[in-house]
């Protein structure tokens, strides 16, 4: 079980910065759903739930999401779903169960950059950034490959474009954790392509600086994406072996970039 030797529940980010930086070792709290399964004694505890952190803003440009939102509250935003072609819904779907999803936030699934997160795995294949207090505004791929210790999490933004995005996953049983997942999004005119649950952070394997893949790929582009796949480095655990993962990935992704190509670009101004 997770204690605190002192507890605290600031007004503002700012506040809350300042008590992490007086002391690194401080425990900053979310949703705590699985932050609650930990089992030591951290110093302090910075509750975020007074930061007014808990909104979705959105401006002509982009989704401003608040690190308290929880997933729950973004899975059922009408504009925001229709705006990303609904792949965060279908991300966060199977997460555990809607009691579950109505506690546990975004800022803190963002945060911990588990390698088992469908909520990283969706957001790396859209056009995102993570806001900092510290750091300011980050790009979401460097943030996942390298985290920003020491800063807080503030809000999750999402950039507008005219999308198609789909989020596939493998799992035992309906509300486990995913053994495999992918994520495609198009936008820009090429796709974006996240590979998760590896059990590793999940992955960007083509967009930006990475391999193109442009709008209307031929079936060779494709195949080259693929075995892109196969050369990531995949671990083994209960939920599947290295081989297993190596062996699914280009399904699972073929099966992600099809249905997302199908779908109807999304109204930029949904």
């Amino acid at each position: 079980m997770l204690t605190f030797e002192k507890y605290v529940c600031p007004a503002t980010p700012r506040e809350a910065y300042d008590l992490l930086q007086e002391n690194r070792l401080a425990t900053v709290i979310g949703g705590m759903m699985w932050l609650r399964l930990a089992d030591r004694t951290a110093p302090l505890g910075i509750d975020l739930s007074r930061c007014g952190l808990d909104e979705i803003e959105e401006t002509p440009d982009a989704f401003r999401i608040g690190a308290m939102v929880t997933l729950g509250q973004l899975e059922r935003h009408e504009r925001f779903s229709a705006a990303t072609c609904g792949i965060f819904a279908e991300a966060v779907r199977d997460v555990v169960g809607t009691q579950f999803r109505n506690l546990a936030t975004v800022g803190g699934s963002v945060y911990a950059r588990m390698g088992f997160s469908d909520v990283v795995c969706a957001l790396l294949a859209l056009d995102a950034e993570v806001e900092l207090e510290g750091a300011g505004v980050v790009p979401i791929i460097p943030f996942v490959e390298r985290g920003a210790r020491g800063d807080i999490l503030t809000h999750v933004i999402v950039r507008k474009h005219r999308y198609q995005g789909a989020f596939e996953s493998v799992r035992n049983a309906a509300t486990d954790f995913s053994a495999l997942n992918a994520a495609a999004a198009c936008w820009q005119g090429s796709w974006h392509v996240a590979v998760g649950a590896r059990p590793k952070k999940a992955a960007l394997l083509t967009g930006g600086e990475r391999t193109p893949l442009r709008r209307d790929f031929s079936p060779a582009e494709l195949d080259a994406v693929c075995e892109l796949a196969e050369g990531l480095d995949y671990g083994s655990d209960l939920r599947g072996t290295a081989e297993w993962r190596r062996a699914v990935a280009p399904a699972l992704i073929r099966r992600a970039v099809r249905r997302a190509a199908d779908k109807p670009r999304a109204d930029k101004e949904a």
